[in-house]
Order: C-alpha cells, then structure tokens, then sequence
C-alpha cells in the first residue's frame, strides 16, 4: 500500500506527486481545513488514528511552522507507520 493510495482516501490527490509536492498539498488542505471546515479536518485527524495528545503537545512546541505544516507532518507520519505495520504484518503471512 502506497503513501498517496492511503492519503486519496481523504483527499482528492494526484498519484503522481513527490513526497515533497504531496507535503505541500496536504500543508494547503490542512490549511483551507483549519480556515473552513474544522469538523472535517477533525474527523480526517481521527480516522487516521493520529494522537491527539501528541498532535496537541507539537502544536504548542514547534515555533516557525504554521500549524497546517505541524498538523499535515504529523499526518503523513501517521500514515507512514502504518504502511510499516502493514508490511511487517504481511511479511509474516507469507
């Protein structure tokens, strides 16, 4: 399962981005989330599985980063460690 597979799943991307441009186009939906829809970027933050409590300590923390950038890190991050745990789980099948 692929980083930008899993992502699509909340937002409307290309599959052709690079790590850096799809970065970018997740700080700009964080950012328009954040502005617009706030409930959204909360139900997006929590089906992800992405640590409140952490997210929250983060945000508080990082000084020069708006928080879009903060909260679109995190997420791929989440994102990440799941495909990990995927991979590692599905090794073992084998």
């Amino acid at each position: 399962m692929s980083l930008t597979k899993i992502i699509s799943k909340d937002f409307d991307i290309e599959d052709n981005l690079s790590e850096n441009q799809l970065r970018e186009a997740l700080i700009d939906a964080f950012a328009y989330l954040i502005d617009n829809d706030f409930p959204k970027l909360i139900q997006i933050l929590y089906k992800a599985d992405v640590d409140q409590y952490q997210l929250k300590e983060m945000l508080e923390t990082v000084e020069g980063s708006r928080a879009a950038e903060v909260i679109a890190d995190t997420y791929i991050a989440r994102q990440m460690a799941k495909i990990e745990t995927w991979k590692k789980y599905s090794q073992k099948k084998d």
